[in-house]
């Protein structure tokens, strides 16, 4: 049987405009749910080498597929390109595919105030686990699981591991702000101090300057 855990897009970050690109967390280590179980550590280690070793990598659907009524429920709506453990929890990288579910998500996850969506859901069925001994202790606490699909839900149980902050890059202004964010796509500090001075006064928020900026970080990811 397979199980669901809803956590928020921790520190969710949108670095590539027209690719349509973002990063967070599916799961966050030590922290116990509203289900009462806690993931531990390395839960994840087995399906991560699996998915290196085969190519075939956990599916990134909306809503866990809904219902599953239909073909569509359980049609990709992208794709995960990185999926690695932390000191943290399971930090994924994905790309929304250009299609109309995929842009819906998109522009939901990207509204101001705040997104309309917020949070990410795994899937997985539980291969080890260890029942509490002790009435403060989790319910459970997973120690292998196999991870089946990574979702963005409106509704995360894990009410801590909410959105922190979104970066996209017509966000950016500052020289310090830019460095950052040029750093967090793979440049070097000489590399990105060299693009700053390039593009120093010139205004972010025209299109053509951004798109340079993103075709250049492009080039560097």
């Amino acid at each position: 049987m397979m199980e669901h855990k809803n956590y928020g897009i921790a520190e969710l970050k949108f670095q590539d405009t027209e690719a349509m690109t973002f990063e967070g967390y599916g799961a966050v280590f030590g922290n116990i749910d509203s289900q009462g179980d806690v993931i531990q550590p390395g839960a994840f280690a087995d399906t991560l080498k699996n998915s290196q070793e085969t190519g075939n990598w956990p599916s990134m659907l909306l809503q866990h597929g809904g219902w599953g009524m239909s073909a569509d429920d359980m049609n990709p709506i992208g794709l995960w390109t990185e999926i690695s453990e932390d000191g943290r929890g399971l930090r994924v990288k994905g790309q929304l595919a250009d299609t109309p579910r995929g842009r819906e998500v998109y522009t939901l996850m990207k509204m101001q105030p705040r997104p309309a969506i917020n949070g990410l859901s795994v899937g997985y069925r539980v291969k080890q686990f260890d029942r509490r001994t002790k009435p403060e202790e989790p319910r459970r606490t997973l120690i292998k699981l196999d991870l089946m699909e990574i979702s963005p839900v409106t509704f995360p149980a894990n009410g801590s591991a909410r959105v922190s902050g979104v970066k996209a890059i017509e966000d950016l202004g500052t020289p310090a702000d830019i460095e950052t964010f040029l750093r967090d796509a793979g440049m070097s500090r000489t590399e990105a101090k060299h693009l700053i001075a390039k593009i120093k006064g010139v205004d972010l928020r025209e299109a053509e300057a951004l798109n340079e900026l993103a075709l250049t970080i492009k080039r560097y990811s």
